[in-house]
């Protein structure tokens, strides 16, 4: 069954050649959607017949928002942590321990309750793809959960094994590493499409440049695509690392030197930002303006996780980035649709043209404008068809 989608304000493409400027805006639109996809779209008033119809009334439609950086299988709670950090207490990626002993305890049912809430949660502020990580519970069998939990909500599920050395480990770096790249690599590739690791020489409880590497060959000899976390508490050899390794995404990107950028811009790697993150650290944003200005292909993602940034609000990140990171309104919209999909090196979603995915957003809102101008309101939901 066809179904028009009219009534459409202002229709967000992300097709320059299908509207007015990078984000190809309709205004006036309607859009026919079939089998899952898009069937047609344009000015309402060219619209074909369908069999039925959806009237949204004057308000904007976009691409659903994509989010290609989340922690979504966990137990526990961190809010003192996060009250510490507020009073001045420094993140060094060290409270991920806690998460780790409180997930080890916890029941499938209860991660899978948190977890299926959490993606409702997403769903209802616009998010229609999600990419959820391991690696809060870094043996084979806690891996291998967490990534089977997560292939029932997404097919983009990532093995991160290699988040931070458990406290088992510690001090036997060399060996945890060993795990990570043997036994428990072979237990969780079948439920993975990508393998991550968290890149920071800076962090006591993360990996150097040679363990991440050994990771990640490892995890692409096993068939797994490439992510990375790098540049987040300081400069380091991660940027260049994931885009000498053709890593679809670099996530973080907070200190960056010009070398990195250089990479990045001469690369395929996507620089995906992490606003959340700085807001619950209290550290300083990515330069978003510079990495634009050189022509890197720039994502923005939740991290939602429930140390570093426990949101699970894209529009919230899109409000973020256009008030601290120096993007403006429509580069934000674009890097939480089409820059997510380019972080997951999708080419069905992300956008809206003809055979693209059905995944759309409405905001209660006539403009993408007020994802940025009106924070905090709840405007976005997943609209379903």
């Amino acid at each position: 069954m066809s179904t028009l989608v009219t009534g459409i304000a202002e229709l967000v493409t992300n097709d320059a050649s299908r509207g007015e400027g990078a984000l190809g805006v309709v205004p006036d639109a309607a859009l026919v959607i079939a089998d899952g996809a898009v069937g047609w779209l344009g000015p309402a008033r060219e619209a074909p017949a369908a069999d039925r119809m959806l009237d949204v009334k004057g308000r904007a439609v976009l691409p659903g928002f994509v989010d290609s950086h989340a922690h979504l299988v966990f137990g526990g709670d961190r809010a003192v942590e996060f009250e510490a950090r507020m009073a001045g207490r420094r993140y060094d990626g060290g409270g991920i321990a806690s998460t780790v002993d409180a997930t080890r305890a916890a029941s499938d049912d209860q991660l899978r309750a948190r977890l299926r809430a959490l993606v409702a949660e997403m769903r209802a502020q616009g998010t229609t793809t999600v990419e959820v990580k391991s690696g809060y519970g870094l043996t084979i069998d806690d891996e291998a959960r967490a990534l089977r939990l997560a292939r029932e909500v997404t097919d983009e599920t990532t093995f991160l094994g290699a988040h931070v050395v458990p406290a088992e480990f510690a001090g036997r770096r060399d060996d945890y590493v060993e795990l990570v790249t043997g036994p428990m690599l072979a237990a969780c590739a079948p439920y993975a499409s990508w393998v991550d690791v968290f890149c920071e020489p800076a962090s006591p409880h993360a990996f150097d440049g040679d363990a991440s590497r050994a990771v990640l060959e490892a995890g692409r000899r096993a068939g797994l695509g490439l992510r990375v976390h790098g540049n987040q508490l300081a400069a380091g050899p991660g940027v260049r690392l994931a885009v000498e390794l053709g890593a679809a995404s670099v996530d973080h990107c907070t200190h960056l030197v010009d070398a990195d950028v250089d990479a990045l811009a001469g690369g395929t790697t996507v620089a995906t930002l992490l606003p959340g993150v700085e807001f619950s650290t209290r550290s300083p944003y990515p330069d978003a303006r510079r990495l634009l200005a050189a022509g890197v292909t720039v994502a923005l993602a939740t991290d939602c996780n429930p140390g570093s940034s426990f949101t699970s609000s894209m529009p919230f990140c899109i409000a973020m980035a256009v008030r601290e990171m120096g993007m403006t309104p429509s580069e934000a919209v674009w890097g939480a649709t089409a820059g997510g999909a380019a972080a997951l090196r999708r080419a069905d979603i992300g956008h809206l043209g003809v055979g693209a995915r059905a995944d759309l957003t409405v905001l209660d809102a006539p403009s993408y404008r007020h994802l940025a101008y009106r924070p905090g309101v709840p405007l976005a939901r997943a609209l379903d068809v």
